[in-house]
């Protein structure tokens, strides 16, 4: 049985969080990207967030310690409408390869950041609690 109540007080908590940049950095994940850095490794974001988001998001990024990146994508309503998840993730990794990047490390905490086409090298699938899209 779906306990509703939680997952609407989940869902806002979450929006209340982007709204306000502050959803944390994964300790973990901050570490890798710091590590990718110093390497020499240019980090790309792609989110399923819409570019309406674009400029909140990168405020939280900041804030959480993610200072610079190569490409922050976030999903375009009108072109992405209707679509899933792991087609859009697809079609926006595909472009970063069209434009000579190579994708060595996907990490995302959805099943659809980490499934589909052209996802890297190596692909890390993260736990979490919060939410799960399909």
């Amino acid at each position: 049985m779906t306990d509703w109540n939680y997952i609407r007080r989940r869902r806002l908590i979450y929006g209340l969080t982007v709204d306000r940049a502050a959803a944390p950095a994964l300790p973990e994940s901050l570490k890798l990207y710091n590590k990718l850095l110093s390497i020499g490794i240019k980090v790309a974001f792609l989110t399923g967030r819409p570019l309406a988001q674009k400029d909140i998001t990168a405020k939280n990024l900041k804030l959480a310690g993610f200072y610079t990146w190569e490409k922050l994508i976030l999903k375009e309503p009108s072109t992405y409408s209707g679509k899933t998840a792991v087609t859009y993730k697809s079609a926006e990794r595909k472009k970063l390869e069209e434009e000579g990047y190579r994708i060595i490390g996907n990490i995302g905490d959805q099943w659809s950041d980490i499934l589909g086409t052209t996802t890297g090298n190596r692909t890390f699938k993260l736990p979490d609690p919060m939410y799960y899209i399909s």
